[in-house]
């Protein structure tokens, strides 16, 4: 198996407290990054002097105006060298030194996989209700998904996180690469590679920690952002139901904290429901109001 030849790419916004940790677990990783990458938005912490105690980081620095989930993204891929290319958050840890490796591995063994997503693992401080979402979001049993797939996964078959993914540049480059959106980048390009014959992968071994604490107002603000998403691309998605993985989920969440007992914690993940599907919904309408409109 030849060496790949990587590059990882870090968008940051005030990152000071994690961005030294984050930087050196990536560049203890068994499998060494050829360039690494920060596109920082004008933070005002002291990012930059995190970044500057790692010689071989690059740190580029863009207008908090001007940043842009897919552009921003694009911009950055384009300014790197390896023929793979890992994105990463800033509040994303890699679980292992051996964290790139795994995530290249499926791109490594099969061509037609054009892009690969990790595991994110809950945090220390991620509530019960929190960690039995990530768990079903995030299994254990590996996948690889492509245009047949649809009929099975639905929604899911074009699942992708630019919390912890890594990207085929030739297939980037040849399916036009990601486009202006404000939220589920990933999710628009995994559809265009699945669209243009390539195939999807996520790979559990690769390993983060990665969770929120998200407050209903958050929780509501997030998913009416996804439900204006979903409805202004729902052609780019193939027209795939979400409903029946979101009711999976409502269901092995809700059940899981019944029998552990935890009330509190059950009550908590009825009213976050309740703003997902409310922002859902009003991000759905509000595309739908501004199409018309058109």
């Amino acid at each position: 198996m030849r060496i790949p030849s990587l590059s990882v790419v870090i968008p940051t916004l005030n990152a000071a407290r994690e961005l030294d940790n984050l930087l050196g677990l990536i560049e203890s990783q068994t499998l060494r990054p050829l360039d690494i990458l920060v596109v920082d938005s004008s933070s005002e912490d002291g990012t930059a002097a995190e970044a500057a105690k790692h010689p071989d980081v690059r740190f580029d620095r863009i207008e908090r105006k001007d940043f842009n989930h897919g552009l921003t993204r694009d911009m950055a891929l384009k300014r790197t060298a390896g023929d793979f290319v890992c994105f990463l958050t800033q509040d994303a840890v890699p679980a292992s030194e051996r964290y790139l490796e795994r995530l290249v591995a499926p791109m490594l063994v099969d061509e037609s996989v054009a892009l690969v997503s990790g595991r994110q693992l809950p945090k220390a401080d991620a509530r019960r209700f929190e960690q039995l979402v990530r768990g079903f979001n995030y299994p254990d049993a590996p996948s690889i998904r492509g245009k047949s797939d649809l009929p099975k996964y639905g929604i899911k078959t074009f699942f992708a996180s630019d919390v912890c993914s890594c990207y085929r540049r030739s297939a980037y480059e040849a399916c036009g690469g990601f486009d202006a959106v404000n939220t589920n980048e990933d999710m628009l390009m995994a559809a265009r590679f699945i669209s243009a014959g390539y195939r999807v992968a996520y790979e559990p071994e690769a390993s983060v920690y990665h969770s929120h604490n998200l407050t209903p107002k958050e929780q509501y603000a997030r998913n009416r952002a996804v439900g204006r998403f979903l409805e202004e691309h729902a052609r780019d998605l193939m027209f795939a139901s979400e409903i029946g993985e979101g009711g999976k989920l409502v269901k092995n969440v809700s059940l899981q904290l019944l029998r552990e007992g935890r009330l509190g914690e059950f009550l908590a993940f009825g009213l976050d429901c309740v703003a997902r599907l409310s922002g859902n919904r009003k991000g759905r309408s509000d595309a739908r109001r501004d199409l018309e409109g058109k």
